[in-house]
């Protein structure tokens, strides 16, 4: 979801300069590379268990989730040609689900946000991998969700812009589309390394060539 179909990776560094400015941390480059791949507690308990922040991790959790549960449900917006590449695959019967690391509050509040929840009006389509336990680290994630599709790994395409979900889905055995958002989520050669096919929107893309 996050960097792939909404805009929204930004509001998510900015939540967090929130937290390390609060702090006085200075994140360094390999820092924001592992929190990068971090779900939110996870998150949280690394802020505190690192640098001491706050009372707890649920307590830094909750903060950034305050931010962002405001900004999904009154900023997110769909990344250009988002919209209309899911329109197309849902108009051609393509089973499809939204699956983030994030809260499923933030999927709820997001989608519909962004001119995207006509697509996926079951909740059972929303998938939170940490609601369910899981990480897109976790190749039992993407068992699951081509369980729910009804589909097989060889037959599913997965599109995100985070190196090691891309990674992880490929060694499961799923098509990978890279969507490049910014370079701490994953380079346009680390993307590629994992991808059949690396673009920097939807709107680059023809949906025609995934459906077939």
């Amino acid at each position: 979801m996050d960097g792939t179909l909404l805009d929204s990776i930004r509001a998510w560094h900015a939540a967090e300069s929130q937290v390390t400015a609060a702090a006085g941390i200075v994140l360094s480059k390999e820092e924001r590379d592992e929190l990068n791949t971090l779900t939110l507690v996870e998150a949280g308990a690394w802020f505190h268990e690192k640098f001491g922040v706050l009372g707890d991790g649920d307590e830094v959790s909750r903060s950034i989730m305050e931010y962002m549960l405001a900004f999904y449900r009154s900023g997110a917006k769909a990344n250009p040609g988002a919209v209309e590449f899911v329109r197309a695959c849902h108009e051609a019967g393509a089973p499809m689900c939204v699956l983030s690391s994030s809260p499923k509050a933030f999927i709820r509040a997001g989608i519909p946000s962004a001119g995207l929840g006509e697509f996926f009006p079951d909740d059972h389509f929303m998938i939170s991998a940490e609601d369910r336990g899981l990480t897109k680290r976790a190749p039992e994630t993407f068992d699951y969700v081509c369980s729910l599709l009804g589909t097989a790994p060889e037959d599913t395409w997965l599109f995100d812009d985070s190196w090691y979900a891309l990674a992880t889905a490929h060694d499961v055995g799923l098509k990978c589309a890279g969507i490049y958002s910014l370079d701490g989520c994953g380079t346009h050669e680390e993307l590629a390394r994992y991808c059949d096919v690396v673009a920097d929107s939807f709107a680059e893309l023809d949906p025609k060539g995934f459906l077939s």
